[in-house]
């Protein structure tokens, strides 16, 4: 293993992704046990995608976390897909992990609900249930959650908007199996903002893959901007970022 310091951020980086997976997961819990002595409840948010998969089955088999004590959250969602749908987010979060373990409560976007409302509601629900611990991901054009480069906004008012979603990203989840064709992803999603994931106290960002490897570039040595929302994290005090030899090719 690897470490080193960019700015705020912790990168650490493993042989495999099946290393770095357990390894983010052991550590992670880690930081649940240590909020929990703190506070009675946690929140949690979630990122929901294919590199999480060896991270989150990790976390869900580590018997020493009292699940009944954290609400779980979600950070984006595709409009127009129902909940639970075995294409939308909060379906592949329910299959491997919400439904898994018994969380306190489950927070869920609704892509069929109208727009503002639901970007209303949920901010709220963000707004009364302070996030304690982000666990995310990082695209292949740099954004996280769907804070696409041309939707990020470092500044952001908003906790939760509708965002316009880039081709590159679209094309990712093609890449990814979660789509057979470009044209069967939706193109417009709800995303929690840049804003809305970095008020969190702890931030876990775990990104395998020989694809990332340009974003993880551009994240850990281009300028901090928009152009890269990713690079956002190296502002964050304490947050970690856990890479496979894949997607730290370039660095």
């Amino acid at each position: 293993m690897i470490e080193k310091k960019i700015d705020e951020l912790a990168v650490k980086v493993y042989e495999t992704r099946e290393i770095m997976g357990a390894e983010a997961a052991r550590e992670a819990a880690e930081c649940i046990l240590a909020c929990l002595e703190k506070k009675e409840t946690i929140n949690c948010i979630f990122a929901a995608a294919p590199s999480q998969n060896e991270f989150l089955k990790e976390l869900v088999s580590d018997k020493r976390i009292p699940w009944n004590r954290i609400n779980g959250f979600h950070m984006d969602e595709y409009v127009g897909l129902p909940v639970k749908d075995s294409r939308s987010f909060s379906g592949y979060l329910s299959s491997v992990v919400f439904d898994k373990v018994p969380f306190r409560s489950v927070h869920l976007l609704n892509g069929m609900a109208e727009t503002e409302e639901e970007t209303r509601r949920y901010s709220q629900l963000l707004e009364e249930n302070p996030t304690d611990i982000v666990f995310m991901g990082v695209g292949e054009n740099g954004h996280i959650a769907f804070n696409d480069p041309s939707a990020a906004d470092f500044q952001d008012k908003s906790l939760v908007k509708e965002v316009v979603l880039e081709e590159v990203c679209r094309r990712q989840q093609v890449n990814d199996g979660c789509f057979p064709e470009l044209k069967a992803v939706p193109k417009k999603a709800l995303t929690v903002t840049v804003p809305g994931l970095m008020r969190s106290a702890h931030v876990f960002c775990i990104v395998p893959n020989e694809r990332k490897a340009e974003a993880v570039k551009r994240m850990l040595t281009g300028a901090i901007s928009e152009d890269c929302p990713a690079s956002i994290l190296r502002r964050k005090q304490g947050a970690k970022l856990y890479l496979d030899q894949d997607s730290a090719a370039f660095l």
